[in-house]
C-alpha cells in the first residue's frame, strides 16, 4: 500500500492547508495506529488508522463529484475573470487538484463530473473508452428525419474534422436528444451547424450509465457513490 506524509493525509482528510496540518500536529493529539505523531514528514500507509483527539479520520485519495452545472459558469479549475465550476462547489467538497472531466460550454447546463483523479478523467474522455454523453438540444429551426442518418454516419464538421457515429433522436419539431462518445470542442453545436441549425439551449443528461438526478438542483453538487462511479 502506498505511503503518504502525515501532513498531506491531514490536509486531505480535514480539508485544510498543509501549513495548517503542520500546526495541528503540534497543537492536537494526532495518532497513527495508536502512537502519537508530531513530525510533519512522518510517513504512513494510506490504510492506517489516524485519529485526531480520539476521533478517527477518513482519508480519500481521490474525490468524485457530480454537479448540475448552471449556465454562465466556466468549466475550468480556475479563472481570474469569471466564476468556474470549482469556485461554486460547497466548501466541504473543495480540495487541491480538482478539474472538470470534459468541458461543458459556458452556456451549457447539466451533468458535469469533477475530480482530482487524472487517470479516471482521461479514461472517461478518451474516444477509445466509448463513454457515451447524452444531451438534450433545443434548436432554432425544424428538425428533419434525414438528419438521423447524417449523424449516424458521422458528421464531417466545417473544419473538415470527422465525428464518430452519433445517435440523434427527434423529440419535437425543434427538440432533440443527441448521444456522442467523444468530446470535440463545441461538438454538438458544430454538428447541428452542418445541417443549418443553431442550438438555443444545450443540457447534458447522462455520462456513461449515470443520469443527472432530478433532485439535484441547478448549481448544486454532491459526492458520487461507489455505484455511481461504476456506472460512468
Amino acid at each position: 500500500m502506498a505511503e503518504i506524509r502525515i501532513d498531506k493525509y491531514l490536509s486531505v482528510a480535514l480539508n485544510i492547508s498543509r501549513t495548517d496540518a503542520k500546526q495541528l500536529l503540534k497543537k492536537s493529539n494526532i495518532t497513527v495506529d495508536g502512537a502519537r505523531v508530531i513530525k510533519s514528514d512522518f510517513k504512513l500507509d494510506e490504510g492506517a488508522e489516524v485519529k485526531k483527539d480520539g476521533i478517527t479520520l477518513v482519508y480519500k485519495k481521490y474525490i468524485y463529484i457530480m454537479m448540475n452545472k448552471p449556465a454562465g459558469i466556466l468549466s475550468a479549475s480556475s479563472d481570474q475573470r469569471v466564476k468556474t465550476v470549482v469556485d461554486i462547489l460547497p466548501e466541504h467538497l473543495k480540495r487541491d487538484g480538482l478539474f472538470p472531466v470534459g468541458r461543458l460550454d459556458k452556456d451549457t447546463t447539466g451533468l458535469l463530473i469533477i475530480t482530482d483523479d487524472g487517470d479516471f478523467g482521461h479514461r472517461v474522455m478518451s474516444p477509445k473508452s466509448h463513454t457515451e454523453k447524452c444531451y438534450q438540444a433545443e434548436l432554432d429551426g425544424e428538425l428533419k428525419e434525414e438528419y438521423i442518418d447524417i449523424f449516424r454516419q458521422g458528421v464531417t464538421l466545417a473544419s473538415g474534422e470527422k465525428c464518430l457515429s452519433a445517435k440523434l433522436e427527434i423529440l419535437g419539431e425543434r427538440l432533440a436528444e443527441v448521444t456522442v462518445c467523444e468530446g470535440k470542442y463545441h461538438q454538438i453545436k458544430r454538428m447541428f451547424g452542418t445541417v443549418g441549425l443553431g442550438v438555443n439551449r444545450l443540457h447534458r443528461k447522462r455520462v456513461g450509465g449515470l443520469m443527472l438526478p432530478e433532485n439535484l438542483p441547478s448549481g448544486e453538487a454532491r459526492e458520487l457513490t461507489a455505484d455511481e462511479i461504476a456506472l460512468i
